[in-house]
């Protein structure tokens, strides 16, 4: 049984589809890719997973769970922690105080989790609102390991960064990888993506089109799916 199972969702807002029968499959201690040009509803598909937007087709299920009609908050507490694209910090918060809020017991601690980022530590009693971009994506980074999530979901999360901060996450990335963590991911920066990716999956128009192994994403398909 996936750790995480996504089947034939379909997903909406208001009158508009987004989704018209999304698959994914995410093994335990394996990093999915979740790939698409802009629009195409990958971000449609975490908010799925996580009952921002409730399916209205379809299933998913995680640790053999179902999720349908479960508050977003049930399903953080399952174990998904989500890193939204846009980072969105407690802003009025610490630093500290940000990691601290939503922590849960396990092997993510402030020590582990300052320690894959050692910027969070220098600025551990500065309000949120005065870091960088990146230091604020490191942040939110931070934050969903405290809940020590089964599965870590990050939307956009080297987007807009300068590349030496860029760098930085990659790098802790590659760490949670090779601790085994579980993390389903979306980011448009293949040369980085696809060496720490165990498959991808493409969405185009809200459908699973393509889905493999990093290995079989030919050139060709990179350029009719992903622009690239």
């Amino acid at each position: 049984m996936s750790l995480l199972e996504v089947e034939k969702v379909e997903a909406s807002y208001g009158a508009s589809q987004a989704l018209f029968g999304v698959d994914l499959a995410l093994e335990a201690g394996q990093v999915v890719a979740l790939m698409g040009r802009n629009g195409m509803g990958k971000t449609t598909t975490i908010r799925a997973i996580c009952n921002l937007t409730p399916p209205h087709g379809g299933r998913v299920r995680f640790g053999g769970k179902a999720l349908k009609g479960m508050p977003s908050y049930r399903v953080a507490r399952l174990g998904i922690g989500l890193v939204p694209e846009g980072r969105r910090c407690f802003p009025n918060l610490t630093v500290e105080e940000n990691l601290v809020a939503a922590a849960r017991p396990g092997r993510w601690t402030l020590a582990s989790v300052t320690g894959l980022f050692p910027r969070l530590a220098e600025r551990r009693g500065q309000m949120a609102n005065t870091l960088s971009g990146g230091e604020q994506q490191m942040l939110a980074i931070g934050r969903a390991l405290m809940t020590n999530p089964r599965l870590l979901i990050l939307d956009e999360a080297t987007e807009g960064l300068a590349p030496v901060i860029r760098q930085d996450i990659w790098a802790a990335i590659r760490r949670l990888k090779q601790d085994g963590e579980s993390i389903l991911i979306v980011d448009k920066t293949l040369p980085e993506l696809l060496p720490v990716a165990d498959a991808c999956m493409v969405l185009e128009n809200g459908r699973t089109v393509w889905s493999g192994p990093p290995s079989e994403l030919s050139e060709e398909l990179q350029h009719r799916y992903l622009g690239v």
